[in-house]
């Protein structure tokens, strides 16, 4: 049975998040927690390499205590030491701590004081106004959480998973499937195709040689847990992670008119649909009719669907009725983004702080990503759990960047820093060492519970220091996690643009920050972004292509973008005029 890297993440962040409401050491619970991002960060199926005999303590952070748990998940599906966690503290409080303004030592006392062990007692408490008489609520904290549990409610009870997990799972299935006899065609659609950045479902189409048993293997894969149904052109199953999961088998004239139609989104088929009755055309997941004969004019392809309306081939990414109908009808659909097009990651970590490989290790490894340009941006000092960069200490990695830029061929390493924007909107750290940088990525990681109008202002105020480069991860959110800090975006990236700023979009697939909405407004505002990785480990240089996703969701186009520029042309737009 496959166990995906993301499973084995889960299991260690229970552990800590158990672990936390029990009020256990912190080191201990961050080690489980880093052992859940390195876990999620391995090239390949952490089970593949388990199976295989592979020595997982070469890799950097595993340790053998570590490689042993991984083996006893793999081997057995299960941790003994979550099963002990679990008899002692209810498993759903972990759920209570991803709920905005509720840390570990609040779920402790809810559970302790008023018996909360779930969600459902949870709104039940606080309807009945019994949070706000504990100690350290308030009438304010209950309403945050009878906020937050009605947008749970709101976003129904099914659960979407991040593009990077359902990635994981998309490609096992089909590489499982590609290996059936008789499959000519086989891609995933719906919301994985337009690469939105969670997923609640995933749908595959096929066409198939006759004889072909793809139904069979479909409903045999062993990581199914549930079969729904099973036909001869469709079936679905329910996978191990609770993942659904649709084959369609469609004939070979009919799966572009099928790609297209699965795909969707729904408001842009119904646009070309639309289209298609101004012009005495039915257009369905079977094809393109014509009359009332009904006389097939189009299907195999999708670009043969668009041509019966008049219209250019139209990216899955924007397809979500926000213009690019109009945009194709007057040929000015955005020629998007590639992932080729990216020449450089601006925001990297190394094991001075918080990542996990050397500084030589992350250059190597933006060499073989055959990268031109690479920025060592670690932490600054504010951060102190990441062991962040005093000047002293960032002085003595610039020597270093520098001897080593001396040595290797093929690339420029750029000296910078991941610098905290402080409450007042002061930088981290002292002019006359920012001075010496090619770059810095400013963010925030404290204080984030600050109104939008002085949020805004902080940010901005840092803006108005001249080493101010790039503003990191801009609304501070994590995907299913944290909401972000509120903040004007379209005040930040007005002045941004005054000041000769730029705007993150992280890439990291827990982030995504900046989501499509605010990569669109800023491309009509004439900003410039970035697109960087923020990675901690030589791994995570391949998250590159959920930023290049997002970029593309948001009409981004290589132009629109800083770092597909070459470095003699980036290192003077790094420069504030």
């Amino acid at each position: 049975m496959p166990i995906h890297n993301r499973e084995i993440a889960d299991v260690f962040n229970r552990v800590a998040d158990l672990l936390d409401i029990e009020g256990e050491n912190q080191f201990r619970i961050r080690a489980y927690r880093k052992a859940a991002r390195i876990v999620v960060d391995l090239p390949r199926n952490v089970g593949d390499m388990v199976r295989e005999g592979e020595d997982l303590t070469r890799f950097s952070g595993i340790g053998k205590d570590l490689a042993g748990k991984i083996k006893e998940i793999v081997e057995t599906g299960v941790l003994g030491q979550l099963k002990e966690l679990e008899k002692k503290t209810p498993p759903d409080l972990s759920r209570l701590m991803k709920m905005e303004g509720l840390g570990p030592k609040r779920v402790q006392t809810l559970h302790k004081e008023l018996g909360i062990n779930d969600l459902d007692g949870l709104k039940k408490a606080a309807e009945e106004n019994r949070i706000r008489k504990l100690e350290g609520f308030g009438e304010k904290t209950e309403k945050l959480i009878l906020e937050a549990l009605e947008r749970m409610k709101d976003e129904g009870e099914k659960e979407r998973i991040k593009l990077f997990a359902a990635e994981q799972i998309a490609n096992d299935y089909v590489d499982y499937l590609k290996k059936g006899r008789g499959i000519k065609d086989i891609a995933v659609a719906g919301s994985y195709r337009r690469r939105m950045e969670t997923v609640g479902d995933l749908d595959i189409l096929v066409t198939c040689k006759k004889g072909s048993q793809v139904m069979e293997r479909f409903v045999e894969y062993e990581d199914v847990a549930k079969v729904l149904s099973k036909g001869t052109t469709r079936s679905s199953v329910v996978l191990r992670t609770g993942l659904h999961v649709d084959l369609r088998l469609v004939p070979q004239v009919s799966y572009g008119a099928a790609l297209h139609y699965f795909t969707g989104s729904r408001d842009h088929n119904i646009a070309v649909r639309g289209l298609g009755v101004k012009l005495g055309l039915k257009i369905n997941e079977y094809g393109v009719f014509r009359g009332k004969d009904e006389e097939r004019v189009a299907g195999r392809t999708e670009e043969e669907v668009y041509r019966q309306v008049g219209l250019p081939y139209i990216e899955p990414e924007l397809r979500e009725n926000r213009g690019e109908i109009e945009a194709a009808r007057n040929n000015k659909v955005p020629i998007l983004i590639r992932r080729d097009d990216i020449r450089g990651d601006l925001h990297v970590h190394t094991n001075e702080t918080d990542g996990r490989q050397t500084l030589e290790e992350m250059v190597q490894a933006a060499r073989e990503q055959g990268y031109e340009y690479l920025a060592i941006t670690d932490h600054s000092k504010r951060v102190t759990m990441a062991k962040g960069l005093d000047a002293r200490r960032l002085a003595k990695q610039i020597d270093a960047i520098d001897t080593l830029n001396g040595k290797v061929r093929g690339i420029r390493i750029l000296k910078g820093i991941e610098l905290d924007i402080l409450e007042d909107g002061s930088l981290d750290l002292p002019d006359d060492i920012l001075k010496e940088l090619d770059l810095t990525v400013c963010s925030i990681h404290y204080n984030q519970n600050l109104s939008r109008k002085r949020m805004t202002e902080r940010v901005i105020r840092a803006m108005d220091n001249p080493f101010f480069t790039i503003f990191a991860h801009p609304t501070g959110r994590l995907i299913g996690g944290r909401k972000g800090y509120e903040i004007d975006l379209e005040a930040i990236m007005k002045a941004a643009g005054e000041r000769g700023c730029v705007l993150e979009l992280n890439a990291h697939p827990d982030r995504l920050d900046l989501d499509d909405h605010n990569c669109r407004m800023a491309k009509e505002m004439g900003l410039r972004v970035v697109i960087s990785t923020d990675s901690h480990s030589s791994s995570d240089l391949d998250f590159m292509r959920f930023g290049v996703y997002q970029a593309r969701r948001g009409w981004l186009e290589k132009d629109d973008v800083l770092n597909t520029r070459s470095f003699s042309e980036i290192e003077g737009l790094l420069k504030r005029k």
